[in-house]
Protein backbone atom coordinates (compact mmCIF):
# COMPACT_ATOMS: atom_id res chain seq x y z
CA UNK A 1 0.00 0.00 0.00
CA UNK A 2 1.33 3.38 -0.97
CA UNK A 3 0.81 5.90 1.82
CA UNK A 4 1.59 9.49 2.62
CA UNK A 5 1.20 10.67 6.17
CA UNK A 6 0.26 14.26 6.88
CA UNK A 7 -0.68 16.17 10.03
CA UNK A 8 -4.30 16.78 10.96
CA UNK A 9 -5.81 18.68 13.85
CA UNK A 10 -7.24 15.88 16.00
CA UNK A 11 -5.48 13.74 18.58
CA UNK A 12 -4.01 10.49 17.24
CA UNK A 13 -5.37 11.22 13.75
CA UNK A 14 -3.30 10.69 10.64
CA UNK A 15 -4.35 11.50 7.12
CA UNK A 16 -3.30 8.79 4.72
CA UNK A 17 -3.39 8.62 0.95
CA UNK A 18 -4.39 5.20 -0.30
CA UNK A 19 -4.00 4.08 -3.91
CA UNK A 20 -5.48 1.14 -5.76
CA UNK A 21 -2.20 -0.70 -5.35
CA UNK A 22 -3.35 -1.47 -1.82
CA UNK A 23 -6.70 -3.20 -1.79
CA UNK A 24 -8.80 -5.49 -3.99
CA UNK A 25 -7.13 -4.42 -7.20
CA UNK A 26 -8.15 -7.31 -9.43
CA UNK A 27 -10.66 -5.11 -11.23
CA UNK A 28 -8.57 -1.94 -11.05
CA UNK A 29 -10.50 -0.43 -8.17
CA UNK A 30 -10.31 0.03 -4.43
CA UNK A 31 -13.22 -0.72 -2.16
CA UNK A 32 -13.56 0.65 1.32
CA UNK A 33 -15.92 -0.66 4.02
CA UNK A 34 -17.61 1.66 6.49
CA UNK A 35 -19.06 0.23 9.70
CA UNK A 36 -20.29 1.77 12.94
CA UNK A 37 -21.94 1.15 16.30
CA UNK A 38 -21.00 -2.49 16.76
CA UNK A 39 -21.80 -2.23 20.51
CA UNK A 40 -20.12 -5.49 21.55
CA UNK A 41 -22.27 -7.57 19.19
CA UNK A 42 -19.55 -10.12 18.46
CA UNK A 43 -21.56 -12.38 16.11
CA UNK A 44 -22.57 -9.48 13.86
CA UNK A 45 -19.15 -7.83 13.97
CA UNK A 46 -17.41 -11.11 13.12
CA UNK A 47 -19.83 -11.93 10.32
CA UNK A 48 -19.30 -8.54 8.68
CA UNK A 49 -15.51 -8.79 8.91
CA UNK A 50 -15.50 -12.36 7.57
CA UNK A 51 -17.56 -11.24 4.60
CA UNK A 52 -15.14 -8.39 3.94
CA UNK A 53 -12.19 -10.80 4.02
CA UNK A 54 -13.89 -13.05 1.47
CA UNK A 55 -14.49 -10.04 -0.78
CA UNK A 56 -10.85 -8.97 -0.53
CA UNK A 57 -11.76 -5.68 1.13
CA UNK A 58 -8.96 -4.87 3.53
CA UNK A 59 -9.54 -1.21 4.40
CA UNK A 60 -12.26 -0.44 6.95
CA UNK A 61 -13.51 2.71 8.65
CA UNK A 62 -15.21 2.19 12.02
CA UNK A 63 -17.23 5.26 13.06
CA UNK A 64 -17.20 4.50 16.76
CA UNK A 65 -19.09 2.77 19.58
CA UNK A 66 -17.31 -0.54 19.51
CA UNK A 67 -17.63 -0.40 23.34
CA UNK A 68 -15.16 -2.78 25.02
CA UNK A 69 -11.50 -3.03 23.93
CA UNK A 70 -11.88 -6.81 24.17
CA UNK A 71 -14.43 -6.70 21.35
CA UNK A 72 -11.95 -5.07 19.02
CA UNK A 73 -9.23 -7.52 20.07
CA UNK A 74 -11.41 -10.58 19.50
CA UNK A 75 -12.61 -9.56 16.03
CA UNK A 76 -9.54 -7.83 14.61
CA UNK A 77 -6.91 -10.36 15.70
CA UNK A 78 -7.83 -12.44 12.63
CA UNK A 79 -8.17 -9.51 10.22
CA UNK A 80 -5.04 -8.70 8.21
CA UNK A 81 -6.33 -5.44 6.76
CA UNK A 82 -6.36 -1.94 8.27
CA UNK A 83 -9.15 -0.56 10.44
CA UNK A 84 -9.37 3.19 11.04
CA UNK A 85 -11.28 3.81 14.27
CA UNK A 86 -12.77 6.93 15.83
CA UNK A 87 -14.15 7.18 19.36
CA UNK A 88 -17.88 7.14 20.03
CA UNK A 89 -19.76 8.16 23.16
CA UNK A 90 -19.88 4.63 24.65
CA UNK A 91 -16.26 3.68 23.97
CA UNK A 92 -15.54 3.90 27.67
CA UNK A 93 -11.88 2.96 28.00
CA UNK A 94 -10.19 5.16 25.43
CA UNK A 95 -6.77 4.56 26.96
CA UNK A 96 -7.01 0.78 26.63
CA UNK A 97 -8.33 0.99 23.09
CA UNK A 98 -5.41 3.22 22.12
CA UNK A 99 -2.95 0.99 23.98
CA UNK A 100 -4.38 -2.03 22.17
CA UNK A 101 -3.56 -0.44 18.82
CA UNK A 102 0.08 0.05 19.82
CA UNK A 103 0.75 -3.22 21.65
CA UNK A 104 -1.44 -5.90 20.08
CA UNK A 105 -3.21 -4.71 16.93
CA UNK A 106 -0.90 -2.66 14.68
CA UNK A 107 -3.59 -2.78 11.98
CA UNK A 108 -5.94 -0.79 14.26
CA UNK A 109 -5.40 2.90 13.61
CA UNK A 110 -6.97 4.95 16.40
CA UNK A 111 -7.85 8.41 15.10
CA UNK A 112 -9.35 10.09 18.17
CA UNK A 113 -12.43 12.21 17.45
CA UNK A 114 -12.03 12.19 13.68
CA UNK A 115 -9.87 10.82 10.91
CA UNK A 116 -9.02 11.55 7.29
CA UNK A 117 -8.21 9.45 4.24
CA UNK A 118 -7.61 10.22 0.60
CA UNK A 119 -8.51 7.46 -1.86
CA UNK A 120 -7.91 7.92 -5.58
CA UNK A 121 -8.19 11.68 -5.20
CA UNK A 122 -11.34 11.56 -3.06
CA UNK A 123 -10.93 13.29 0.29
CA UNK A 124 -12.74 11.49 3.10
CA UNK A 125 -13.37 12.41 6.74
CA UNK A 126 -15.03 10.28 9.41
CA UNK A 127 -16.26 10.78 12.97
CA UNK A 128 -19.00 9.52 15.28
CA UNK A 129 -21.42 12.37 15.87
CA UNK A 130 -23.77 13.69 13.17
CA UNK A 131 -23.39 17.34 14.20
CA UNK A 132 -19.61 17.10 13.93
CA UNK A 133 -19.96 15.31 10.60
CA UNK A 134 -22.19 18.03 9.19
CA UNK A 135 -19.63 20.65 10.17
CA UNK A 136 -16.91 18.69 8.38
CA UNK A 137 -19.14 18.37 5.32
CA UNK A 138 -19.68 22.14 5.24
CA UNK A 139 -15.93 22.84 5.54
CA UNK A 140 -15.43 22.45 1.75
CA UNK A 141 -12.45 20.16 2.44
CA UNK A 142 -14.02 16.76 1.77
CA UNK A 143 -15.86 14.78 -0.89
CA UNK A 144 -17.34 12.32 1.60
CA UNK A 145 -17.94 12.39 5.34
CA UNK A 146 -18.96 9.27 7.25
CA UNK A 147 -20.48 9.19 10.75
CA UNK A 148 -22.45 6.97 13.14
CA UNK A 149 -24.33 7.41 16.44
CA UNK A 150 -27.94 7.40 15.16
CA UNK A 151 -27.78 3.72 14.06
CA UNK A 152 -29.87 4.71 11.04
CA UNK A 153 -28.50 4.30 7.48
CA UNK A 154 -28.55 7.67 5.76
CA UNK A 155 -27.09 9.50 2.80
CA UNK A 156 -27.48 13.10 1.69
CA UNK A 157 -25.53 15.54 -0.43
CA UNK A 158 -24.72 18.98 0.95
CA UNK A 159 -24.17 21.67 -1.66
CA UNK A 160 -21.81 24.52 -0.90
CA UNK A 161 -22.46 27.91 -2.46
CA UNK A 162 -20.42 31.07 -2.72
CA UNK A 163 -21.68 33.67 -0.28
CA UNK A 164 -23.64 36.44 -1.95
CA UNK A 165 -23.81 34.83 -5.40
CA UNK A 166 -25.40 31.45 -4.82
CA UNK A 167 -22.84 29.91 -7.18
CA UNK A 168 -22.14 26.29 -6.30
CA UNK A 169 -18.49 25.81 -5.39
CA UNK A 170 -18.60 22.27 -4.12
CA UNK A 171 -20.60 19.44 -2.65
CA UNK A 172 -20.07 16.72 -0.07
CA UNK A 173 -21.82 13.42 0.53
CA UNK A 174 -22.76 12.88 4.16
CA UNK A 175 -23.23 9.19 4.95
CA UNK A 176 -24.21 7.02 7.91
CA UNK A 177 -23.64 3.28 7.26
CA UNK A 178 -26.11 2.26 9.95
CA UNK A 179 -25.13 -0.08 12.77
CA UNK A 180 -23.87 -3.61 13.38
CA UNK A 181 -25.53 -3.95 16.78
CA UNK A 182 -28.86 -4.77 15.17
CA UNK A 183 -30.77 -2.25 17.30
CA UNK A 184 -33.15 -0.55 16.71
CA UNK A 185 -32.61 -0.93 12.97
CA UNK A 186 -31.36 -3.95 11.06
CA UNK A 187 -27.60 -4.48 11.07
CA UNK A 188 -26.01 -2.78 8.06
CA UNK A 189 -22.73 -1.40 6.76
CA UNK A 190 -21.58 0.39 3.60
CA UNK A 191 -19.13 -0.26 0.79
CA UNK A 192 -17.54 2.59 -1.17
CA UNK A 193 -16.14 1.86 -4.65
CA UNK A 194 -13.48 4.37 -5.70
CA UNK A 195 -13.75 3.45 -9.37
CA UNK A 196 -17.45 4.15 -9.73
CA UNK A 197 -17.72 6.62 -6.83
CA UNK A 198 -20.73 4.59 -5.70
CA UNK A 199 -21.89 3.60 -2.22
CA UNK A 200 -23.72 0.38 -1.51
CA UNK A 201 -25.59 -0.49 1.67
CA UNK A 202 -25.19 -4.07 2.84
CA UNK A 203 -27.85 -5.71 5.06
CA UNK A 204 -26.04 -8.21 7.25
CA UNK A 205 -28.81 -10.80 7.45
CA UNK A 206 -28.82 -11.09 3.65
CA UNK A 207 -25.11 -11.91 3.33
Amino acid sequence: MSQRVKKVKRNFAKGERLTKTGSNVGNGTMKLAIISDTHDNLPNFKKAMEWLKKQGIDTVIHCGDACAPATLREVLKDFSGTVYFVFGNVDGDLYRITKLSYEELPNLKVCGEMGELEIEGKKIAFCHFPEFAKGLAHSQKYDLVFYGHTHKPWEETLHQSKLGTGQEIGKCRLVNPGNLSGWPYKATFAIYDSKTDQLELKILEKL
